[in-house]
């Protein structure tokens, strides 16, 4: 939660009575870069308050939903990554994820399906040929 103002005027009045910054900081119970932050800000920019908070992330994918919901009806069970890589998109699985819950899209994934999907991909080749077992 941001400070309030009426903490910040005392602050900056305290510092620009000559104490300290480490004084200030005790004396308010904030921390000292805190301190050193508002008289920053106020230096730069001539604002005191606190910085508005946007809520939410960037809506990074939005232009790619109608492509993420049929992809996700095609094959359910696909993966984050994979969805990045069919979306062609630079972005990290998390915002992926985020865009599936703010769509109320879910995913199951079925790893033995998975398994049995990677093994006929992969034929024989996959299995050890007249393996026998030796004791």
């Amino acid at each position: 939660m941001a400070y309030g103002i009426d903490l910040r005027r005392r602050v900056l009045k305290a510092c620009d009575g000559g104490m300290k910054r480490a004084e200030v900081a005790a004396k308010y119970e904030v921390s000292q870069s805190f301190v050193e932050k508002l008289l920053h800000r106020r230096r730069t920019t001539g604002e005191i308050g606190p910085k508005e908070y946007k809520r939410g992330p960037k809506e990074k994918l939005k232009a790619h939903e109608d492509r993420l919901r049929e992809l996700v009806d095609r094959q359910p069970d696909i993966t984050l990554a994979e969805l990045r890589d069919r979306l062609k998109v630079d972005v990290p699985l998390s915002t992926i994820w985020y865009a599936l819950d703010r769509l109320r899209l879910t995913f199951k994934k079925n790893p033995v399906r998975r398994r049995t999907e990677a093994s006929r991909r992969a034929g024989s080749a996959g299995r050890m040929a007249g393996s026998t077992k030796q004791s």
